[in-house]
């Protein structure tokens, strides 16, 4: 029934249905929306991305251990923040604040978070990748982004974001794919069969990223592949 609202009241316990409802409850909500965190990291936001090239820099490296697990994510997560800060922002502001202050019902606080989220997604996906999913679904073709479902949104998201994840990782494994091969041949035109070019090609590989300020770079490039 619409607009019916149902109150239950108890000592110290307030419970709403289709209305504000207590702040034990929306934080019940909250929580459990935050048990799917690591869902929603990984399918949509920047998060599998950014770690999937930084990842391609340690194996192009040939250090698969540095820079360690714990600093790659915790480098991930903070370039996430960064890049996800204005929809975050946007979904705060427009549903969930209004909803914990009780200006909004849980179900248009949902689509307005909706709204932002759907922008990013669809900023940053690719168009075949939309056609294959709603070529597989059988769904007529959206006139506009507001009438594109979140569950055709995320899955395209998703493949498109592996897709230039690792356009971009490509980028950095030549160079040292080069390296490896000049310093292979190197060694073996002066006879060196039995050193191991890696022990040669690691530090090599190591000095030019630093001096080509390699860091600088793969962070620029990661942060503006989503501007």
């Amino acid at each position: 029934m619409n607009g019916l609202a149902l109150a239950v009241t108890e000592p110290g316990v307030q419970l709403t249905v289709n209305g504000g409802g207590s702040a034990s409850v929306k934080l019940f909500l909250l929580m459990t929306v935050l048990s799917f965190a690591t869902a929603l990291l990984l399918s949509i936001t920047s998060f599998t991305r950014i770690v999937i090239v930084l990842s391609f820099i340690r194996q192009g490296l040939g250090t698969p251990q540095l820079p360690p697990n714990q600093v790659v994510i915790g480098l991930a997560l903070a370039l996430s923040a960064f890049v996800m800060a204005p929809t975050a922002s946007a979904v705060w502001t427009d549903a969930l604040d209004p909803y914990m202050n009780d200006r909004l019902g849980a179900e248009e606080a949902v689509t307005r978070a909706s709204a932002p989220v759907r922008t990013f997604l669809l900023k940053h996906v690719r168009v075949t990748d939309l056609e294959l999913f709603y070529g597989v679904a059988g769904a007529p073709r959206p006139v506009s982004e507001d009438e594109v479902p979140l569950t055709i949104a995320v899955p395209a998201f998703m493949v498109s974001e592996l897709t230039t994840a690792f356009r971009m990782g490509l980028f950095v494994l030549v160079p040292m794919l080069l390296i490896d091969l000049l310093v292979s041949a190197i060694l073996m035109a002066l006879g060196m069969m039995m050193v191991p070019p890696t022990m040669v090609s690691l530090p090599l590989k190591v000095g030019v990223f630093l001096l080509a300020g390699g860091w600088h770079l793969t962070v620029e490039s990661i942060l503006r592949s989503f501007s």
